[in-house]
C-alpha cells in the first residue's frame, strides 16, 4: 500500500514537543522513589515469600524501613547492610524483620553495604540477560507466526484451568496469550503470592502464575512448532513489583502505560509516573514488549472526535519509553476499532487512523484493538464488526491484534467463541495477505485528508500540553474525557523523596546512559 502524504515536518514537531513533555515529567519525579519501586528491588535482589499472616516479606521490610524512616536511602543499601552484620541472607533478614526480631538500621559500613547489593542486583542482571538469550533461542527452535499475532485473552480465575485454555488457544492458532489480572488487582497495594485458583473477571498475577504458565506456553510450543509468547498486566499500585517478576519468568508481553492507571484505576499521579519509569527500565532489560492503554480512550470518548488524543499519548508513552530504555521494537502502542458503526464511511476514518499511527511509528510493534463499545449482542453484527477489523489490520500492517469476540457485551468469551475469533481472523489475513503492495489511496483523498486533519490536532494538542504541563492537562480531562489531579487518586503515601545518599543498584546496571546522563547534569 502506498503510504498516505503526510507532513512529516509536523511529525517531528509533535515527537519533540512529546519529548519535552515526558522530560520534564522525569525531571519533577525522578527525585522520589516508591514503595512499590522499593518492594521491587528487594524482589530482585531476592526477598520472596509470606509471613505467618500471609504478607508478602517485600511488604514487611519496606513497611518497616518507612516507619523507621530509612527508605529515602533506599532499601537496598540497609538490607544489604544488615546482611553483612549479622551474617544472613537476604531471605533471613526479611523472616527476622517479620517476625521482630531483628530492627533494621543505617549500615555501619555504608560502602560494604553498597558494594554488596550492587553484587546482587548484578547477579539477578545475568539472570535476566540469561532469560532473554532462552527466549531468541526458543524463537530460532521453534520459529514464529507472521505478523499481525493473534491475541487472546485466558481468564477464568484459575491458573490451572488457564492453563488448559490456554494450550488449546495456541493449538487453535493464538500466537500470544494474555492471562488478564483479576478485577481490582491493580489496586492492592501487594502482590498476592503462589499459585491461585479464585479469582473474579480473571486469574490473580503471581510469581507462581507466571511460571505455570510460561512453562505450559514452552511445552506447547515446542509441539506445535511456533514460540507462543506470554502476557500479563504491568500495571496498578505494584507495576514495579510486577515488571520484576515478569523479568524473572520470561514474559514476553506487559500491558505497561504510562498513564492508565492514572485515568482508569484513580491511582496517584506521581506514584504512576515514578513506578512506570522503574517498570519500563525492568522489562526494557528483560526484552519485553509493553503494551500501552490508548484503545481505552475511546470508550470513554469519541473514535472520530477523540482520535487524536491517541495519537498524542502514543507520541508522549512513546518518549517516556524512550527514557526508560525501550526500543521501538519494544513499544506496543495501542490504539483501537472504535468508531460507530452508523457512522457513514467510518471504515474510512478507522483505517485512516490505523494508518496513520503506522506511519508516525514506523518501527514499533504496535497493538490494535477490536470493536467493543458498539458491539451490540447482536452476535451475527459483531462478527462482521470483527471481520472489518481484521482487514484494516492487515491492510496496515499491525503487529498485536487483539481478537475481537462475536459474544462481546454478552458474556466472558467461550473456548468456542475463541475459536470463531481465530478462524475469522484466520481468513481475512490469509486471503488479504499481500493486498496492502496492490492498493493505493487517493492522493487528497477522504482517508488521507482525515489523516492529516488528525496529525494536526494531535500537534496543536501537544502544545497546549507543554505549555500547561501534562499534570495540568490530565487535570483537565485531556484524555478520556476523565480528569485527575496531581495529589488526588491512591497510592500517594508510598511517594518517598529520595535522600541525597539515596541508593538503588538497578538503574546503573539496566539503564547506564541515562545515569550518565544525570551525573552530566543534563
Amino acid at each position: 500500500m502506498s503510504h498516505l502524504t503526510l507532513d512529516q515536518s509536523l511529525i517531528d514537531h509533535a515527537r519533540d514537543l512529546a519529548r519535552r513533555i515526558a522530560r520534564q515529567v522525569y525531571d519533577d519525579m525522578h527525585r522520589f522513589t516508591t514503595t512499590s519501586v522499593e518492594r521491587a528491588t528487594l524482589r530482585l535482589m531476592g526477598v520472596d515469600g509470606v509471613d505467618a499472616d500471609q504478607v508478602p516479606l517485600p511488604n514487611r521490610l519496606v513497611s518497616h524501613l518507612q516507619d523507621q524512616g530509612l527508605l529515602s536511602h533506599g532499601a537496598a543499601v540497609t538490607v544489604a547492610g544488615a546482611m553483612i552484620e549479622h551474617g544472613l541472607d537476604i531471605q533471613e533478614v526479611a523472616q527476622a524483620v517479620a517476625d521482630g526480631r531483628l530492627p533494621l538500621r543505617r549500615p555501619k559500613n555504608e560502602p560494604a553495604a553498597r558494594h554488596q547489593a550492587d553484587d546482587m542486583a548484578a547477579r539477578m542482571c545475568e539472570r535476566i540477560a540469561a532469560n532473554r538469550g532462552m527466549r531468541a533461542e526458543a524463537i530460532a527452535r521453534c520459529g514464529e507466526a507472521r505478523t499481525p499475532w493473534l491475541y487472546l485473552i485466558v481468564a477464568t480465575g484459575n491458573i490451572y484451568e488457564d492453563i488448559v485454555q490456554a494450550r488449546v488457544a495456541a493449538e487453535q492458532g493464538a500466537d500470544v496469550i494474555a492471562v488478564i489480572r483479576s478485577t481490582g488487582q491493580s489496586l492492592l497495594d501487594y502482590v498476592p503470592y503462589g499459585a491461585t485458583t479464585e479469582g473474579f473477571g480473571g486469574t490473580y498475577a503471581t510469581q507462581e502464575n507466571f511460571r505455570l504458565m510460561r512453562a505450559a506456553l514452552d511445552e506447547v510450543g515446542h509441539k506445535i512448532g511456533r514460540y507462543i509468547r506470554l502476557t500479563n498486566y504491568c500495571s496498578g499500585l505494584c507495576m514495579p513489583e510486577i515488571a520484576a517478576m515478569g523479568a524473572m519468568e520470561r514474559l514476553d508481553m506487559m500491558l505497561n502505560d504510562s498513564m492508565y492507571g492514572i485515568i482508569f484505576r484513580d491511582i496517584n499521579m506521581q506514584r504512576t509516573f515514578i513506578d512506570q519509569f522503574f517498570s519500563r527500565m525492568v522489562n526494557a532489560y528483560a526484552g519485553i514488549i509493553i503494551n500501552t492503554g490508548e484503545d481505552n480512550y475511546l470508550t470513554t470518548a469519541d473514535a472520530y472526535e477523540a482520535a487524536h488524543t491517541v495519537l498524542a499519548s502514543q507520541l508522549i508513552n512513546e518518549q517516556f519509553a524512550y527514557l526508560s530504555g525501550l526500543k521501538p521494537d519494544q513499544m506496543g502502542l495501542g490504539h483501537a476499532f472504535e468508531i460507530n458503526p452508523a457512522l457513514e464511511n467510518g471504515f474510512l476514518w478507522e483505517l485512516a487512523h490505523a494508518q496513520l499511527v503506522r506511519q508516525v511509528f514506523p518501527e514499533a510493534c504496535l497493538k490494535y484493538m477490536p470493536p467493543t463499545k458498539h458491539m451490540t449482542g447482536n452476535i451475527f453484527k459483531g462478527h462482521i464488526q470483527d471481520a472489518l477489523f481484521n482487514v484494516v489490520s492487515v491492510l496496515t500492517q499491525q503487529n498485536i491484534h487483539l481478537l475481537g469476540m462475536m459474544t462481546e457485551a454478552i458474556h466472558t468469551p467461550l473456548m468456542q467463541d475463541r475459536f470463531l475469533a481465530i478462524q475469522n481472523a484466520r481468513y481475512v489475513f490469509g486471503n488479504l495477505r499481500d493486498l496492502h503492495e496492490e492498493i493505493q489511496f487517493t492522493p487528497g483523498g477522504q482517508i488521507e485528508r482525515r489523516a492529516q486533519e488528525a496529525l494536526a490536532e494531535t500537534a496543536t494538542l501537544l502544545r497546549e500540553i507543554e505549555q500547561t504541563g501534562l499534570p495540568a492537562a490530565i487535570a483537565k480531562g485531556t484524555f478520556a474525557d476523565i480528569s485527575r489531579t496531581l495529589t488526588g487518586g491512591k497510592g500517594l503515601d508510598g511517594v518517598v523523596a529520595k535522600a541525597a545518599d539515596y541508593h538503588n543498584p538497578f538503574p546503573a546496571l539496566m539503564l547506564p546512559a541515562l545515569m550518565l546522563d544525570e551525573e552530566r547534569g543534563s
